[in-house]
């Protein structure tokens, strides 16, 4: 005999009795026989029950069209045993749950115990009900007996109408994990078989788990509040850094507490409501605390501190932006700082009548180099290199930079300094490195072209005196301005290596022509020919007396020069070359190596006695040199480190009514002495201004070569898109107004390049 069990076991096939006809079968008998079995099985005595005799009475009921009565007396049946058990076991144990929240998991235990004898009782009624299940209740389109069990169980337990069992069963489940977030330990396990419950349970539409109406909602709304007041309370006892640390515990706890007891489709909701009551609603606050807020952890680079703060941030709305706000207003603060700093050293340094130093310019571009590498820090290891991050960091550091005028010079006079010394010793890779960061300040440059201005004058200042370390890391650096600008603007620099290469050929011709020549200088002379549109010379010479040696010397080559490229003139630019002269004191001789106005001005006491002296009107009435230059030439050799004249009276500045003579006491333990002119290595003022006049000019013409290469193009255009066309072809270079690019299209239509289309003003015609 088949018996029935709290578990499915295997059992042998049961052919169905034979069919009767209808009038044959007492339902009386029968359905008596079922409801003592139904009974029984809830008493947990199944195993007394016969399997085949009661699956037999259900399976006689349907055939013979008793399926109506047979379900809804099975259905009454366990709606009476179910409010029988709430009665007598549920509500005994609710009062526990308004007394002692913690003891209140005695009302999640009963119902759990409940719930799953109920469940088994099911299953095995499943078993013996199957032929009604299969036939009488498809046919009707109702639920089968599990599921009609699970329904009777939400309508006469849960959402009992006589009992407030519903509202103690949220009340205990709520309590259960406000205790958990407060740091008590409570029964997991208890509360998981409840939320299963909920979970199993279906609304009558069969899809929605009774979870969402009679926790989940509640569930949602209780922890916003929660965390509303917990996050107003930590804001005020906390320093930023333990606040969110906090919040990031609150955002594991939660996604651990849906893992283990609730569900994971409820994490997206629990977090979302962390995220705007611990986050979103307090971002400033957390980002401008006095104490360490956004700005102390940047200042003590808490990389620790910043990441969390951009991972929590990232998660609500705005707060990405608002981080990079803060980013951005630290690093213009910042730079504002390093802005101030060297514009009170050069109002200094020009109170003082000190020339403005390069230290002064090595010193801004370091300092920022310094920022960008703090922030490049940050960036990789707190910002998960966050493209949107970057950007904002870039547009910082921009901003500030091009806000101090000297910034292009700046940064040439930094590579100037690296080129002629600093890489000296360093490998390829520390050059490489240094290089690519100065790079990365060039490529936040607004005026690049008064960066080329100025690079061409301290490359030309190196490669006609020798400065350079090496040509190949000069080239290289010519290769990522390049990159970053192209041909066009390198060009003009690749040119002056040209010129520097066919120089040195040059001079080896020369010197086999001397070996056969009669008429030969009476000095040795070196030349490098430069190409005009390539270096940085001036359209006229610096005019100056020169002796007659370098003018005798000067005509051999020149002779030999058209000898080899009829046609082509030769500009003597004196201000750009150097001398080597031979000086005889009293104490020994020196080789000295004075740049060419200095040797002028020097062989002027090769024909005065020893201690005679010379009036500053008398040198500067014999060697023609302009006031400027032979000041500056004078402090050279008479108010630098190597005293060659002696200026009476003693000062540091120049005078008219100065008087100078030959110090012959000169003494030096060096043989060869190489003495620089004193200039401004950072432009002043007035050079600053006449620097920029004519890179202006230099812009209209760019512009205008800009203008004309799109019409040529186009044909016919109309004002905004050309506009459009030509800031996209200048921006590599500059950023020019539009309103300036509106002047230059005036300029060429009063110069009849382009005219303006009949009947419409704001289109233009290209004229060939």
């Amino acid at each position: 005999m088949a018996s029935l069990q709290g578990k499915r076991t295997v059992r042998g096939k049961i052919r169905p009795p034979p069919r009767r006809p209808a009038t044959e079968l007492d339902y009386d008998t029968h359905w008596t026989t079922l409801q003592n079995a139904i009974i029984t099985i809830h008493e947990q005595k199944a195993y007394m029950l016969s399997y085949e005799e009661i699956y037999r009475c259900g399976y006689n009921l349907v055939i013979h069209k008793w399926g109506e009565r047979l379900y809804n007396g099975v259905k009454e049946l366990i709606e009476q045993y179910l409010e029988s058990e709430a009665e007598s076991k549920i509500v005994p144990v609710l009062g526990i749950a308004d007394t002692s929240p913690a003891e209140g998991v005695q009302v999640l235990k009963v119902m759990q115990k409940l719930w799953r004898h109920h469940v088994t009782c099911l299953l095995m009624m499943s078993d013996i009900l199957v032929h009604m299940d299969r036939n009488y209740v498809v046919a009707n389109r109702l639920p089968k007996t599990y599921d009609m069990g699970l329904f009777l169980f939400r309508d006469t337990v849960i959402r009992s109408q006589k009992y407030p069992i519903q509202s103690h069963l949220q009340m205990v489940l709520l309590n259960q994990i406000t205790l958990e977030r407060k740091g008590d330990v409570i029964d997991r396990g208890a509360v998981k078989s409840c939320t299963e419950m909920l979970l199993e349970m279906k609304e009558n539409n069969g899809n929605d788990a009774i979870y969402i109406a009679d926790f989940e909602n509640l569930f949602i709304e209780t922890s916003r509040e929660f965390y509303r007041v917990e996050s107003e309370d930590l804001v005020r006892r906390f320093d930023p850094p333990e606040y969110m640390r906090k919040v990031e515990n609150r955002l594991d706890e939660e996604q651990l507490r849906c893992s283990h007891y609730l569900t994971e489709k409820t994490e997206p909701k629990i977090r979302l409501i962390v995220e705007q009551e611990m986050i979103a609603k307090h971002l400033r606050t957390v980002m401008e605390m006095e104490n360490w807020g956004l700005k102390q952890l940047l200042i003590n680079s808490r990389l620790g501190d910043l990441d969390r703060m951009y991972r929590l941030f990232s998660r609500v709305p705005n707060g990405a932006r608002e981080l990079q706000g803060g980013l951005s207003d630290y690093i213009r603060e910042c730079g504002k700082s390093i802005n101030a700093n060297v514009q009170a050293s050069t109002i200094e340094t020009i109170e003082k009548g000190v020339p403005l130093g390069v230290a002064l310019a090595l010193r801004w571009v370091q300092e920022v180099l310094d920022l960008k590498e703090r922030f490049d820090t940050f960036l990789a290891q707190a910002f998960a290199k966050d493209k949107s991050f970057e950007t904002a960091i870039n547009s910082a550091f921009e901003s500030f930079i091009n806000l101090n005028l000297k910034a292009p010079e700046f940064m040439s006079l930094f590579i100037d300094n690296k080129l002629k010394k600093d890489f000296k010793g360093k490998s390829d890779d520390e050059i490489d490195i240094i290089l690519n960061k100065t790079t990365t300040l060039f490529r936040f440059l607004s005026d690049k072209d008064i960066f080329e201005r100025y690079y061409k004058q301290h490359l030309s200042s190196r490669l006609l005196h020798g400065k350079s370390l090496s040509d190949e890391v000069e080239r290289g650096m010519i290769s990522k301005l390049k990159i970053e600008c192209g041909y066009q603007f390198t060009s003009k620099l690749e040119g002056m290596f040209t010129d520097m290469r066919l120089s040195t050929d040059t001079m080896g011709a020369f010197k086999e022509f001397l070996e056969n020549a009669v008429d030969t200088p009476p000095m040795e002379l070196n030349v490098t020919v430069l190409t005009s549109t390539f270096w940085p010379v001036p359209s006229t010479p610096v005019a100056c007396n020169l002796p007659t040696q370098f003018l005798a010397a000067s005509k051999v080559f020149e002779r030999f020069y058209t000898s080899r490229h009829n046609g082509r003139k030769l500009t003597w630019h004196a201000t750009m070359g150097n001398v080597d002269l031979r000086a005889t004191f009293n104490s020994r001789k020196h080789e000295l190596n004075v740049s060419t106005m200095a040797a002028i001005v020097l062989l002027i006491f090769n024909d005065i006695p020893d201690g005679e002296t010379i009036p500053y009107t008398t040198i500067e009435q014999e060697t023609g040199l302009p006031a400027d230059q032979l000041k500056r030439t004078l402090q050279s050799v008479a108010c630098g480190k190597f005293k060659i004249l002696i200026k009476e009276p003693k000062s540091r500045d120049i005078e008219d009514t100065d008087v100078f003579k030959f110090n012959s006491a000169f003494s030096e333990k060096l043989s060869r002495i190489k003495i620089q002119t004193i200039a401004s290595k950072v432009e002043t003022s007035s050079e600053l201004k006449e620097t920029h006049e004519k890179v202006e000019d230099a812009r209209k013409h760019m512009a205008e070569a800009a203008i004309v290469r799109v019409m040529k193009n186009r044909k016919t255009l109309d004002h905004n898109n050309l506009i459009t066309e030509v800031i996209g072809q200048l921006q590599g270079r500059f950023n020019p107004a539009p309103s300036m690019i509106k002047k230059r299209i005036e300029a060429l239509i009063d110069r009849e390049y382009l005219e303006r289309a009949p009947g419409d003003r704001a289109i233009y015609n290209y004229l060939a």
